[in-house]
């Protein structure tokens, strides 16, 4: 009774709390910023007490967000060093997203010993892969020639080249003879060489799937070549002698419990990491971050909430998952993924979380962190969005053909951004040039690519959830009796 009393003040207080700051805003009303400050502190204090009553992870995740919000708003001098939270907690989950992926897939392939099967399941999430991104391709291109959001920017006047005639006087070179090296001076200061292009083409991409160092994918983060390393090493072992696989396969099981049982205990950690990560990003940035880049961001996240809707939600109902099941299944991930805008960071909490709704281990294992790589459904959709957004800004008009090709670009060059925060400008960066697109409008994007990136990488997550889904239905070992007893508990 006390607790339906305290969720119903506690929403009606809520409500008001946000009507109150929205007639602010809107100029209804001119409330004293001390009053705004003290009424956004009772409203985090609420929400924490909804996390305290539900007393769940995802519930702290949850309100984690308000509380560092209004860190960062209120005490920006503090929130910017709270970053150091979600940092150390992408650390702490890469270093056991190598060893995981290991176990798993090793149980998984040489438990089982049905080489046929990894082939069919490879192809499966290949073509599935490759459908589901070249939709996402296609939904970014509409959604960025309907919004037109590039239109109207001024190029800012030093993007523009202009030749510098210098008194040669006033350079002078150091040379090491010995090392046949030189560094160039001008009036005593060292000139800095320009940052090397960046080049992206399919030789490159193959390679960095075949891993040449233990030691070095793994310091890397390849989850690719850490996904070859273990399929070969799950070969080999299914070769064994039954003696020496059976030491070997209860090796790695015990291992994957090892892992999975740190994964536990990192994941405490996971709302101090989303709070610290929302109140750097809110200090650094401000509320006014958006600006006049307030429409590229609708369009990104208006162009994602499509995908779903279009995409996912239509797969969820052809393989006949319930869909509020599976939401609820990815929240904590997805919401993890979307905060420290990593998609590793929300990878052990993806695979316990879709071995939960039903699909088996050998496939979550194989599938997800496999589309990591293929499968950046966020990603290649906000790439083909950006490319567009910077030829626009530029005053350049761009033919569907030319759009058509960027896109078949993207394809290739977008595989294997998922490990590392906002590497898609990378890749961003390296689209524009081949297209000669001006860069300058990709410093313009940076202002608001922390909140792009996190929509991205939420859906990034979410995708290979569905592709494993998806995988697991066309196999027939979908576990349909799981999703009836958690849809009647």
């Amino acid at each position: 009774m006390k607790r339906s009393l305290f969720t119903k003040l506690g929403s009606v207080a809520l409500l008001a709390i946000v009507g109150l700051h929205g007639f602010d805003a809107l100029g209804f009303l001119n409330l004293q910023a001390e009053l705004l400050v003290l009424l956004r502190i009772i409203g985090t204090g609420i929400v924490a007490g909804f996390a305290w009553q539900q007393g769940k992870l995802s519930a702290w995740i949850f309100a984690a967000l308000f509380i560092g919000a209004e860190v960062g708003i209120d005490a920006p001098g503090v929130a910017i060093h709270l970053d150091i939270f979600s940092k150390a907690f992408i650390q702490l989950i890469k270093t056991v997203v190598a060893p995981l992926l290991f176990g798993t897939l090793v149980v998984g392939i040489a438990g089982h010993s049905n080489f046929g099967q990894v082939g069919r399941m490879g192809l499966k999430a290949l073509i599935y892969f490759e459908i589901a991104t070249t939709i996402a391709l296609f939904i970014g291109l509409v959604a960025i020639n309907i919004s037109q959001a590039g239109k109207g920017i001024q190029a800012p006047k030093n993007s523009i080249s202009s030749k510098i005639e210098l008194p040669g006087s006033a350079f002078s070179a150091s040379v090491d003879s010995s090392k046949g090296t030189y560094v160039l001076n001008y009036k005593g200061k060292e000139l800095s060489p320009a940052a090397p292009k960046i080049q992206q083409d399919w030789k490159k991409l193959v390679l960095h799937t075949f891993p040449e160092n233990i030691s070095k994918m793994v310091y890397e983060g390849a989850i690719l070549q850490v996904v070859v390393f273990s399929l070969l090493f799950g070969f080999g072992v299914a070769q064994l002698p039954d003696r020496h696989k059976k030491i070997m396969l209860d090796w790695t099981e015990a291992l994957t419990e090892v892992i999975f049982r740190i994964v536990g205990y990192i994941m405490y950690l996971a709302p101090f990491a989303v709070g610290g990560a929302i109140a750097y990003t809110m200090a650094t940035m401000g509320v006014g971050v958006v600006g006049n880049l307030l429409k590229l961001l609708g369009t990104l996240y208006g162009a994602l909430i499509a995908f779903v809707l279009l995409v996912f939600v239509p797969v969820l109902m052809i393989c006949r998952v319930p869909i509020k099941r599976f939401f609820q299944a990815v929240y904590e991930p997805a919401m993890l993924a979307f905060t420290t805008a990593s998609s590793e960071a929300a990878l052990p909490k993806a695979m316990t979380a879709m071995e939960q709704l039903g699909v088996p281990q050998k496939i979550v294992s194989f599938v997800l962190p496999t589309g990591y790589s293929f499968n950046l459904d966020g990603s290649t959709l906000y790439l083909a969005l950006a490319s567009v957004f910077c030829a626009q800004a530029a005053g350049i008009e761009l033919s569907w053909g030319t759009q058509l090709v960027i896109c078949l670009t993207l394809m290739l060059t977008s595989k294997g951004v998922a490990g590392v925060p906002r590497a898609s400008l990378v890749i961003l960066a390296a689209t524009v040039e081949q297209f000669q697109i001006p860069e300058w409008p990709i410093a313009v994007i940076l202002g608001i690519d922390a909140l792009m990136d996190m929509g991205r990488t939420g859906i990034n997550v979410m995708g290979n959830c569905v592709a494993s889904i998806v995988v697991a239905k066309l196999e027939g070992e979908l576990n349909t009796s799981a999703l009836e007893k958690q849809a009647i508990n």
